[in-house]
């Protein structure tokens, strides 16, 4: 089952309190199936470079999703509104980024030696640019982005739900979304920073 065509499924079924049993059969969410990269010889230092800083804008959205947990605790509890919630997940640039440009690290996802790009509409397309084995990296990289942002827009709206009725059936919708795209997307950052970290410096992308 590719990526795609499980997003089909989350459109057509499924309430939002069984996504996390959903992603099971997910094959994104094994290595195996994931489009390996070539062997890389020889990285200088300075070619590293770009592939730590990518690990280090990683680092932050995976802070955002420790925030997106605290969100959801405070909305079952009661203490925050919907317009709060608004303001807040607005704030974040994880949820800011995807809704702007479609993709996890926005205007500033690649910031090398003061250069910025965008995954989906510059990195990827230069990274396919250098051979069919990154071609199928960067088609995977995309596909995937559509399922974290579709459960990312998933988790804003149940956050919404839950802040204007915090309801225990409410709690556990938005905590199996926020456990569903937590899962998602720390297995697609760690692919990400494996499968290109290292070639963005070799092959000058972005640089």
């Amino acid at each position: 089952m590719s990526p795609v065509t499980f997003l089909c499924r989350l459109d057509a079924g499924g309430t939002l309190a069984h996504l996390g049993a959903m992603l099971d059969d997910i094959q994104f969410l094994d290595d195996a199936t994931r489009p390996q990269p070539p062997q890389l010889e020889g990285l200088t230092e300075a070619q590293r470079a770009p592939g730590q800083h990518l690990k280090m804008i990683h680092d932050h959205l995976r802070s955002n999703m420790a925030s997106l947990g605290k969100l959801i605790e405070r909305a079952s509890a009661g203490t925050v509104s919907p317009e709060e919630i608004s303001a807040e997940t607005g704030d974040l640039a994880m949820v800011t980024n995807y809704r702007r440009f479609g993709n996890l690290c926005g205007q500033h996802c690649m910031i090398v030696n003061t250069h910025h790009s965008i995954e989906d509409y510059a990195i990827f397309p230069a990274l396919a640019e250098q051979g069919e084995a990154f071609k199928a990296i960067a088609d995977r990289l995309r596909a995937e982005h559509v399922v974290v942002h579709e459960l990312l827009e998933r988790l804003v709206a149940a956050l919404n739900t839950l802040a204007a009725d915090p309801t225990r059936a409410h709690f556990e919708d938005a905590k199996g979304v926020y456990e569903a795209l937590e899962r998602v997307l720390l297995s697609h950052l760690g692919y990400e920073e494996d499968a290109m970290g290292d070639a963005l410096g070799y092959f000058g992308i972005g640089v």
